[in-house]
């Protein structure tokens, strides 16, 4: 193939290697060192990959998590231009400062709809196997390259800007990725096992109904806890979708991964755990509830949970 996942990974790591660069040069932020070996750390995990052992992978994980908690994270002064030159800027340019930021789904839609099964002589242009992550990858690029050339800025100017952005999220930018690696261990250790006992023993079986409840229910309660669909997806999965809904009702595997997920979506919504989107947020917008954020997404989490279960319970055959 011409253009893998892992360039982008590449990419990501150098972003946050630049980024620990950055914040080490800073001298304005008290914690730069800290900082900066936060960021460091997180941009090797990204730049080895699959060549960094798993144990290694795992001490530099506990590093940064140990980092983070002693409170070492703090943000510095980006080197972004002045307000007034901001503000300058955003009046000439108008609504064409949106054209980036949708060129982002467009390309993505592109690349994985009309250019799936495109080849340059006898390789394959975009990796097969993770498609639409490459497509997406490769919307961020084309999204960058247009942002420059409409606020003719240097590409150097929107590392800058994601350095800011980074600094603003702090530590939260790695919550996702920590929260999946969380669900792998979790279902490593058997508690999917330990969840499929609970269910087989305790729920009435005759039930497609309550079978397709607990599922969905499962799925977003759990993430209220672990702060992510990816962490809770795993583990009750393999608890109650694989083996009740696959296994006892012959559910079709890919509606009862795609509603799975969607409801765990909904748990994402209601939980403070989640908190790159929904405590940074409100941070980042000065609200005086923290909560706000949250409280405001309850009423269209509810019933879309809600409406996950019906849909699995007459889709589950499709």
């Amino acid at each position: 193939m011409i253009v893998s996942l892992d360039l982008f990974y590449v990419l990501v790591g150098l972003l946050f290697a630049a980024t620990a660069v950055m914040t080490l040069r800073d001298r304005s932020n008290p914690r730069r060192v800290t900082t900066a070996l936060f960021w460091g750390l997180y941009a090797l995990v990204y730049l080895l990959g699959e060549r960094l052992p798993p144990a290694a992978a795992g001490v530099l994980m506990i590093a940064m998590a140990l980092i983070a908690g002693c409170g070492l994270v703090r943000p510095g002064r980006a080197g972004v231009p002045p307000e007034a030159a901001r503000a300058s800027s955003a009046a000439r340019l108008g609504n064409r400062l949106l054209v980036p930021a949708l060129a982002i789904p467009v390309v993505t839609m592109f690349g994985s709809v009309v250019l799936k099964d495109v080849h340059v002589g006898l390789a394959v242009l975009l990796d097969p196997n993770n498609l639409t992550l490459v497509s997406m990858g490769c919307g961020g690029v084309v999204a960058l390259a247009l942002a420059c050339a409409l606020t003719r800025a240097t590409p150097l100017q929107g590392v800058r800007e994601a350095r800011r952005l980074i600094d603003a999220m702090s530590w939260a930018v790695v919550l996702p990725h920590m929260l999946a690696v969380l669900g792998l261990l979790f279902a490593e250790a058997g508690v999917g096992k330990a969840v499929a006992h609970v269910v087989t023993r305790y729920m009435p079986l005759d039930s497609r109904l309550l079978a397709c409840a607990a599922f969905c229910v499962g799925m977003a309660l759990f993430t209220v806890v672990m702060g992510n669909g990816f962490a809770a997806f795993p583990v009750i999965a393999g608890g109650i979708g694989i083996p009740v809904l696959v296994g006892v009702y012959r559910a079709n595997p890919a509606v009862m991964a795609a509603i799975g997920m969607f409801s765990a979506y909904c748990g994402t919504l209601m939980t403070p755990m989640a908190a790159n989107f929904n405590i940074v947020p409100a941070a980042l917008l000065d609200l005086p509830d923290k909560n706000a954020v949250i409280k405001a997404q309850l009423p269209t989490a509810l019933p879309l949970l809600g409406a996950n279960i019906v849909l699995l319970y007459f889709l589950m055959y499709r």
